[in-house]
């Protein structure tokens, strides 16, 4: 009967821009899982009936990212037992795709140094959702003006980062001139007390061109300039030389041979 079968356990919601996945232990052996998804003010959904496997994408039933989601996990037999006898079955926590699902990595479109401006221009990420024309929608679609972004950089080779904040996808910051920079880009959902900074975009750094001594530092100036003054000496000394050898060998010449 269905009491001897095993409940699930370990239920855990993972979801990343709304793309959410169910997982949960053990791994069945002579039964399945079937998935429930209950909603405060929706009807409840079945997911991943018959399962063998540990994990479910639930993303479809979870569209409105303002409910308030809990999953069954139910042990079934694949063939009806007795339908007086409930399967059993085991609760997730509570979960809110809009409060809970992580913000994942802005992608620069591009990024620019002239002067003494730092341009960034980045997009949002996607969702798995649709719009009517089925065009994906964007975090910035759902969250709207609960969505903020923030820059940090920083000179090249420092470790000392500053930030900049924006509603918009561009940041323009006023840098030095003279050094290169490093940045990331992150998404912020200031309305949350967790999960409030989303994941980081990758780091990129600006390339302006260094002088050999901002590069490489002193110690191949100092090289350089002994080569230099070594070249400078050759090029003077060099040509004294040359040039007494030269007068020497016309002497030379001019001489009377003995015994003449």
């Amino acid at each position: 009967g269905y009491e001897e079968l095993p409940r699930a356990v370990n239920i855990t919601w993972s979801s990343i821009n709304f793309k959410t996945i169910l997982r949960w232990q053990p791994k069945p052996s002579g039964y399945f899982y079937t998935v429930e998804i209950h909603g405060q003010a929706s009807d409840v959904k079945k997911k991943c009936i018959l399962t063998a496997e540990t994990e479910c994408d639930v993303t479809d039933v979870l569209r409105n990212v303002n409910e308030t989601y809990t999953a069954q996990v139910l042990s079934v037999m694949p063939v009806e037992m007795d339908n007086d006898e409930e399967p059993p079955f085991a609760v997730s926590e509570k979960f809110k795709p809009y409060s809970q699902t992580v913000i994942g990595k802005p992608e620069i479109k591009n990024y620019s140094q002239k002067g003494s401006k730092l341009n960034v221009v980045f997009k949002d990420p996607l969702t798995p959702y649709r719009f009517p024309n089925g065009s994906f929608q964007t975090i910035q679609d759902i969250f709207q003006h609960d969505l903020e972004y923030k820059l940090y950089y920083w000179k090249d080779q420092s470790s000392g980062k500053k930030d900049a904040t924006t509603k918009s996808h561009e940041f323009e910051v006023s840098v030095d001139s003279t050094n290169n920079y490093c940045f990331y880009v992150q998404a912020i959902i200031p309305s949350r007390t967790e999960n409030r900074h989303g994941q980081e975009s990758m780091v990129l750094c600006t390339s302006i061109g260094r002088n050999i001594l901002h590069e490489y530092g002193t110690e191949v100036f100092i090289i350089l300039a002994v080569i230099a003054v070594a070249v400078i000496t050759l090029a003077i000394v060099l040509p004294v030389v040359l040039c007494k050898r030269k007068k020497a060998r016309v002497a030379r010449e001019k001489e009377p041979l003995n015994g003449v």
